[in-house]
């Protein structure tokens, strides 16, 4: 038998259906490894989900091979008519969901679905107002080391002091005074209920479009347990994983028509659907990944389900019965607790940095990423935070009650952040307490 590199790819050729064992036994090792990984530890990120079985077979899919630049209809390649269906399948499942009048599957991801918006509605150096990164923000709603925060001028609003909440009266006269072009309504780390009403009031009153950066909450919002921004909004950009347990990717939801185009766009004959699209492509991007979009159908299928909205506000009861476990054993939080997803732990009356603890509860096999708080003494790359999401764990078939388990396993470590053999132990109890659940996508493989 020829094991060689070139005798892998002989095999390959003659019947196109060779294994990832056998072509490549490394990155095959490397995936079991993740596998194994994937079922024996606590995944708390809270950026990160399970995609069925069904999403990750449309992702691998034979739509990976081709090349559709353009949109369904005005395509620059020829035999697209099958994948000219499949994008048109995903808008319309997507328009439905979220009662959008138009929608842009073809966004790589989050931040290039954000940079378009900016490519659509901005000119360079105008005004963008944005949480601030470490009041939990993104980088792409004007964080100085972005090119959103270089490219355009920065207008931060802030958090209440006492509430850590957004501040919307201090947030209005910031937007009377600066008149923004564009306001950002979104985080990565608030762990709170945005409200879409009163923030399209004040982008009303200064002139300026509204954005919506629904990336980690999207999946909630279909499910009825977080309010449905389209309304409020001029634009609304996500990514599609997430709590919607979709392919790793991005998509944009818009008006058709322009509020302000006679303000800002008086000479454009293009509508603000239009723009958003001339914005993907050809400004930013060009061929869209088809299997992508095919693996976000499939999941917009799945999301549409009443399974998925029990699934939504299961994550929203499991992230306040962990935020309450955690207070009940002495734990600060940001905002005090949480109404989605997420919730924030403030490590800064602790002895170790966020970096520190998650690199901790990590070797404990409890999966967190360390994250800045509001007014955070320490430098971003170390912070005095640590996020906690619970899709991931609600999707493995956990709630209320596993989340006060997972709480003591957090405490077990925290308390004693530099005893190795506690923290082995706790590994070996979170890999057998992980044992009693499917992980999608992997039990089922």
């Amino acid at each position: 038998m020829d094991n060689s590199a070139d005798g892998a790819i002989a095999r390959l050729d003659t019947n196109g259906q060779a294994s990832l064992a056998a072509v490549d036994c490394h990155v095959h090792e490397l995936l079991l490894r993740q596998e194994r990984q994937e079922r024996t530890t606590l995944k708390l990120i809270a950026s990160e989900n399970f995609a069925s079985s069904a999403v990750l077979e449309a992702t691998g899919s034979i739509f990976t091979n081709k090349y559709a630049e353009g949109y369904p209809g005005a395509r620059y390649y020829a035999g697209n008519e099958i994948v000219d269906e499949l994008e048109t399948l995903a808008i319309e499942r997507l328009k439905a969901l979220f009662g959008s009048e138009h929608a842009n599957v073809q966004p790589y991801s989050g931040s290039p679905a954000n940079q378009a918006v900016y490519r659509a509605l901005l000119s360079p150096r105008d005004k963008v107002m944005g949480l601030p990164l470490p009041e939990g923000g993104h980088l792409t709603h004007g964080w100085s080391v972005n090119f959103s925060g270089t490219d355009y001028q920065r207008v931060p609003y802030g958090l209440h002091e006492k509430t850590q909440q957004i501040d919307y009266d201090r947030l209005r006269e910031t937007a009377r005074r600066e008149r923004p072009k564009l306001i950002w309504v979104g985080g990565t780390a608030y762990p709170r209920i945005f409200d879409y009403a009163a923030m399209a009031e004040i982008a009303a009153e200064a002139n300026s479009y509204l954005v919506a950066d629904i990336a980690h909450i999207s999946g909630l919002i279909v499910a009825g347990a977080h309010p449905n921004p389209v309304a409020h909004c001029d634009v609304v950009t996500s990514t599609s994983h997430k709590s919607i347990r979709g392919p790793r990717g991005g998509f944009i939801l818009s008006k058709n028509e322009d509020r302000y185009q006679a303000l800002y766009h008086p000479t454009s004959k293009y509508n603000l659907a239009r723009r958003i699209d001339r914005a993907v492509f050809p400004q930013l991007q060009g061929g869209p990944h088809m299997n992508i979009i095919a693996a976000l159908a499939v999941a917009l299928q799945e999301a549409a389900t009443p399974a998925f909205r029990t699934y939504g506000h299961q994550i929203v009861r499991n992230a306040k019965a962990l935020a309450e476990a955690l207070l009940d054993r002495g734990y600060d939080l940001v905002t005090g607790g949480t109404d989605n997803h997420m919730l924030i732990l403030d490590l800064r009356a602790r002895p170790l940095s966020g970096k520190a603890y998650a690199e901790r509860l990590a070797r404990a096999g409890i999966i967190t990423n360390f994250n800045m708080v509001p007014g955070d003494p320490r430098d971003p790359a170390v912070t005095s935070g640590i996020r906690l999401g619970s899709p991931a764990v609600t999707s493995m078939g956990m709630r209320e009650e596993e989340m006060v388990q997972i709480a003591a396993f957090i405490d077990l470590v925290c308390r004693q952040p530099d005893d190795e053999k506690v923290h082995a132990n706790v590994r070996r109890d979170v890999a057998d307490f992980c044992a009693a659940f499917d992980v999608p996508g992997v039990s089922d493989r």
